[in-house]
């Protein structure tokens, strides 16, 4: 149980010259690099995936189908 909380324990706020300094967070920017650099691959890889199966099999299994 000490380790769970010494993970998630927050670090005592550090100050250099009498200003504190900001503690990191998650911003909508990291998302979106998060959303670019993860979902954009996967969603490549995946599409592609489905356009093979469509090639060799002859029915359609991707997203696109539906529309």
């Amino acid at each position: 149980m000490s380790m769970i909380r010494r993970i998630f324990q927050r670090s005592p706020t550090q100050t250099i010259l009498g200003h504190r300094i900001p503690e990191p967070r998650l911003t909508w920017m990291a998302l979106l690099w998060g959303l670019l650099y993860l979902g954009l691959p996967l969603f490549v890889v995946g599409t592609l995936i489905d356009l093979l199966i469509q090639k060799i099999t002859g029915t359609c299994t991707g997203f696109w189908c539906f529309f």
